[in-house]
């Protein structure tokens, strides 16, 4: 096991990929079984949304290294598919630094450059989705620290990472162009930044502290 990975897996008790109070977690977690099967519990969920909510979609990042396309498949997760759609849809991804990037492992973006925005978005915690897609290179997936607690942050897996399957994180995209962009981003602090410093404080601190993070600039619904 790389180094990287090693210490992701390490720290993912207390840091997270979804934006409770502290960190998010990537693992360690057994996720209880749903009542229904996947396919029924999505398409039980993939009927509670708009007929808008229930196709696929694209979702642009520019970003200060280039452009990422994404995919979005609600069949896979649709309460993750949705809320990504809200968040963008709300600026809410706009100005948000990839804080948390791993070589060989992943990025991990979605906390807000100011605190007050992040707060309202941290209250609006999801349930969980079904397991349906793997955690492979290129797939999108929401940071969690527990059951049925996402909110705003996701990650782009870099490597195979599907041991994280069995815990409950569940891929709603993949990226269909851009994944040379995603691998390029700026790796050299690690887990240095501290998630309850963004809380408090936002982009105030990362860009005073971590000056070389690059950032989504700009999020978009394509048809």
């Amino acid at each position: 096991m790389s180094t990287s990975r090693r210490h992701f897996l390490a720290g993912l008790a207390g840091l997270g990929l979804a934006g409770c109070q502290g960190s998010q977690a990537v693992a360690r977690r057994t996720p209880a079984k749903p009542a229904n099967s996947p396919a029924k519990d999505s398409n039980s969920e993939i009927r509670q949304v708009s007929a808008t909510g229930r196709d696929l979609y694209f979702a642009r990042l520019e970003t200060t290294k280039g452009d990422v396309l994404i995919e979005v498949h609600p069949e896979w997760a649709p309460r993750g598919a949705k809320r990504f759609r809200e968040l963008i849809e709300a600026g809410f991804y706009d100005g948000c630094k990839f804080f948390r990037v791993l070589d060989g492992f992943m990025a991990q973006v979605g906390m807000n450059g100011d605190p007050a925005v992040n707060s309202q978005w941290d209250k609006k915690k999801l349930r969980d989705d079904p397991v349906i897609q793997s955690n492979k290179p290129g797939f999108v997936t929401f940071a969690t620290s527990g059951k049925d607690s996402r909110t705003t942050q996701f990650f782009i897996n870099t490597g195979d990472n599907s041991q994280l399957d069995s815990q409950g994180f569940s891929p709603f995209g993949k990226v269909i162009e851009g994944q040379d962009v995603v691998t390029s981003f700026c790796s050299r602090y690690g887990e240095q930044p501290d998630q309850d410093r963004i809380r408090r404080t936002g982009n105030e601190y990362l860009e005073r502290e971590f000056p070389q993070l690059d950032a989504i600039v700009r999020a978009t619904i394509e048809s």
